[in-house]
């Protein structure tokens, strides 16, 4: 289970950071692909620096995790996932569905799901070769 997990956190880190890539080199198309537009610099620069940092944060997090087998890294990628997944309820419930709702949802939860796996199977602080300390 612990190496599904951790081959899990790597798809996931990977696919964070090339959306972080995408909005870092091209934000207008990169915010097209998530219902966002904007016509002015500020707007740009905002989804430049702020899903960059989200996207790169949490795919750092995924992958250090992934590489050292240590969970102690997944809480701050975690909260990410865990706000950015109940903000998305809170509009459902308040405003409604649109096309395609459910997808950034689902791709959302199940980040949380791998993360809280993680967190409960894999080891915390220093990891030996015998094993965990």
């Amino acid at each position: 289970m612990q190496f599904i997990l951790v081959i899990l956190l790597a798809l996931g880190a990977l696919l964070d950071l090339m959306l972080g890539i995408s909005f870092f080199l091209d934000p207008a198309t990169a915010g097209a692909d998530f219902g966002l537009q904007s016509a002015t610099p500020e707007g740009l620069s905002a989804m430049r620096g702020d899903f960059t940092a989200f996207f790169w944060l949490a795919a750092l997090c995924m992958g250090w995790t992934a590489w050292k087998r240590r969970a102690d890294m997944l809480w701050p990628a975690l909260a990410l996932f865990t706000i950015a997944f109940t903000g998305r309820l809170v509009n459902l419930i308040a405003v409604g569905t649109y096309d395609g709702w459910w997808q950034p949802m689902a791709v959302e939860a199940l980040h949380v799901v791998v993360m809280v796996l993680a967190i409960r199977l894999l080891p915390y602080g220093r990891v030996s070769p015998a094993g965990p300390a």
